[in-house]
């Protein structure tokens, strides 16, 4: 029995790996939480109830915080214990359970506009040895070369810092600013935003101007889309993850390096920039493939995620494909594994969250501008890689007019060798339907063709049977009781069953 189960007292003692960093020092709460900020902002603008939301590792934090916060505003003040997606957006719908009127995010933050409740951000501060950076720095490049620096939200508090000792030296260098989303911004007490963040709001958005380019939640001063090329370098401050991934796959044509403060390590991360493209390129494909595409929400908060959603349902109908659409909240394999009738899965969630790794899913999950491209004819890919949905509508940098074939098209698909055809054909209309028997207690039903129906149709288990009319009706007795690890039958019950 032991190759098939666990012994209950091995899975009670198993000791589980993870960090378990011990709490923040009372002190240092009121510093590095910036309490003070905080209240001021919630009683300048008369908040009445404030929802904190916290990433999972600094949730250990959050009654401390929620508990000075409620003494110097006398307000409501609620935790978000866990977030619906991921935890760089701001989750106005959790907030909304608690009919909060504002929210404070603290720690990591994609910067994605929100669209119902004001936000105030706390990136916190995070440790870095500021010689340590600007030696390696130093190290690395000419004073001649151009390069931009960006850095993870958790570091603006040293920036001016770190410019101090490198902008003397390096005239080509182009420091970014945080592209701080309105809502923040235009609070009464924008005059001084991020006061403890930047001495001299040199690193917000407070001071945009004509030539400044927007992208990765960053702004940059005087400088355009054209001048992120070969010879520019990008010196990132920040550990690897998704942040920096978004960073390398929208800025694909510079050398970025990446410095570490925690190892205090350069690592030139650009190196699979190409070879991530190509896997990025391989998923249009599948996505040219699919009959079945299903468009999975994986964001309620950010800006415009309705309009992106419409828009994909109507491409992905002219292009002669059926669309479903899904919220499953945070995404997992098991989930998505429910639905094995769709072909390729559509992720719309904020530039951070989109980019993925689908190999351990059962189908692919690609993202709107993949599927812009395997369906959009007039759409074609330059090398340049969109993670930001916004920028496909219209208005947007990287918006076209949806053009598709009026007639079907043939094609032979990259992965599979096989002819494929795009667009409706002249006999397929766009409200045709087939008759599909379900079953004999549900009678007929009408389907689209090709579509999940269909696919049930043909599966040999189509679910659990009801069998209503068919169970005998008995009446209920108590069963086991205690924790799953050891449950205790009542023996009064064992005759009963």
């Amino acid at each position: 029995m032991t190759a098939f189960s666990t012994a209950d007292d091995l899975v009670i003692n198993r000791k589980i790996d993870g960090d378990f960093t011990t709490s923040t020092a009372t002190e240092e709460i009121e510093n590095v939480y910036e309490i003070s900020r905080c209240a001021k902002w919630i009683i300048s603008n008369g908040y009445e109830k404030v929802a904190l939301q916290f990433p999972d590792e600094i949730m250990r934090d959050a009654a401390q915080v929620a508990e000075k916060l409620g003494n110097a505003t006398s307000q409501k003040i609620a935790i978000l214990g866990d977030t619906s997606y991921g935890s760089c957006c701001v989750d106005e719908v959790a907030a909304e359970h608690f009919a909060a009127d504002s929210i404070i995010h603290f720690g990591h933050a994609c910067l994605s506009p929100t669209s119902r409740l004001p936000v105030l951000y706390v990136f916190g501060r995070k440790e870095i040895d500021v010689l340590d950076c600007v030696q390696k720095f130093s190290n690395l490049y000419p004073k001649d070369d151009n390069v931009v620096l960006i850095y993870d939200t958790g570091y603006s508090h040293v920036l001016d810092e770190i410019s101090n000792h490198l902008t003397p030296v390096y005239k080509n260098l182009t420091k970014s600013q945080l592209d701080l989303p309105t809502s923040f911004s235009n609070s009464p007490n924008s005059s001084n935003q991020e006061k403890n963040i930047e001495s001299n709001d040199s690193h917000t958005g407070a001071l945009t101007s004509n030539t400044t380019f927007r992208k990765c939640g960053r702004l940059f001063p005087n400088l355009s889309e054209q001048d992120f090329n070969e010879s520019m370098k990008i010196f990132y401050i920040g550990e690897e993850g998704l942040s920096l991934s978004n960073l390398m796959m929208t800025f694909n044509k510079c050398l970025v390096s990446c410095y570490d403060p925690a190892q205090k390590e350069i690592v030139k991360e650009n190196v699979g920039s190409s070879r991530a493209l190509m896997r990025r390129y391989h998923m249009v494909e599948k996505a040219k493939d699919a009959r079945i595409v299903g468009i999975v929400a994986g964001t309620l908060g950010v800006v415009n995620y309705l309009n992106i959603i419409n828009r994909l349902k109507v491409m992905i109908k002219k292009a002669g494909k059926k669309s479903y659409t899904f919220v499953v909240g945070k995404l997992n394999v098991p989930k998505l594994a429910n639905f094995m009738e769709i072909d390729v899965f559509v992720l719309v969630a904020c530039p951070e969250n989109s980019l993925i790794d689908s190999s351990e899913f059962y189908k692919p999950v690609v993202t709107p501008f993949e599927m812009e491209l395997a369906c959009n004819s007039n759409f074609e890919w330059d090398g340049s890689y969109v993670t930001n949905f916004t920028e496909l509508l219209p208005g947007g940098s990287s918006y076209r007019e949806l053009v598709v074939p009026d007639e079907e098209v043939a094609d032979v698909s990259l992965v599979t060798g096989k002819m494929r055809n795009i667009g409706l054909s002249k006999d397929q209309p766009e409200t045709m339907s087939s008759v599909v028997l379900r079953s004999e207690a549900l009678g007929v039903a009408t389907i689209p063709a090709e579509s999940a129906g269909e696919y049930l149709s043909n599966r040999s288990w189509q679910g659990l049977d009801q069998q209503l009319g068919e169970t005998p009706v008995v009446k209920a007795v108590e069963g086991q009781f205690g924790i799953a690890a050891g449950y205790t039958e009542n023996p009064a019950n064992k005759d009963m069953k």
